[in-house]
């Protein structure tokens, strides 16, 4: 993953050539770059994983879908879009739904995750964006952008999974740094890992071999 607002070609190249290099299961950028890394990604293996409605959500259901159609049309093969949170916590659960089954309709053969920023949210909230998510077809439910002053708790991806019943992918993105981090969500349930520190992680791995 590199979401962060000063990456430059140069380090999205780098970051392609780590993914290729561990056969990571994609990468994680800023939607200007996707044509870019689509190039450098091509046969590969590699993913193009890119964010909608970044990082705060609060942004209209026509934008997010305008923004999810050009990353398809540039050649994402994954959207992350992150729900809006305050709909969430005033309790409109229509329309956040409406919103996730219209941003999944809009980008067909996508794979569609949902951030649903648990740091700002009740744990009645966090088991009904989970289930709204999954009702309304999309394939992963993502813990969190990493923007937000907090970032993935393992106890959230074990309740997601206990939610959902394993019916529905869970990424757990923000604040993982370390191989330990890495097991302990993955015990909890994560089936996908967002990370920026996967080069460290793999070091890690390969000094455990």
């Amino acid at each position: 993953t590199l979401l962060r607002p000063d990456a430059t070609e140069k380090d999205i190249e780098a970051l392609c050539c780590e993914a290729i290099r561990h056969n990571f299961h994609a990468v994680c950028i800023n939607p200007c770059f996707v044509p870019f890394a689509k190039k450098l990604l091509k046969s590969s293996g590699v993913k193009v994983c890119t964010v909608v409605g970044f990082p705060l959500g609060a942004i209209s259901l026509k934008t997010k879908i305008f923004e999810a159609m050009e990353a398809m049309l540039d050649g994402a093969d994954e959207l992350d879009m992150v729900i809006n949170i305050g709909e969430a916590r005033a309790g409109h659960w229509d329309s956040v739904r409406k919103e996730i089954s219209n941003f999944v309709i809009a980008t067909p053969r996508i794979v569609h995750k949902i951030i649903i920023e648990t740091c700002y949210l009740t744990d009645d909230e966090k088991i009904r964006a989970s289930l709204t998510a999954m009702d309304a077809g999309a394939e992963f439910i993502k813990t969190s952008t990493g923007f937000g002053p907090a970032g993935a708790v393992v106890r959230d991806v074990a309740m997601i999974k206990e939610t959902t019943g394993g019916k529905i992918g869970i990424k757990a993105s923000g604040g993982i740094r370390t191989l330990k981090d890495v097991l302990s969500f993955v015990e909890a349930g994560a089936t996908r890992i967002g990370t920026s520190a996967g080069l460290n992680i793999m070091k890690e791995v390969s000094l455990r071999d």
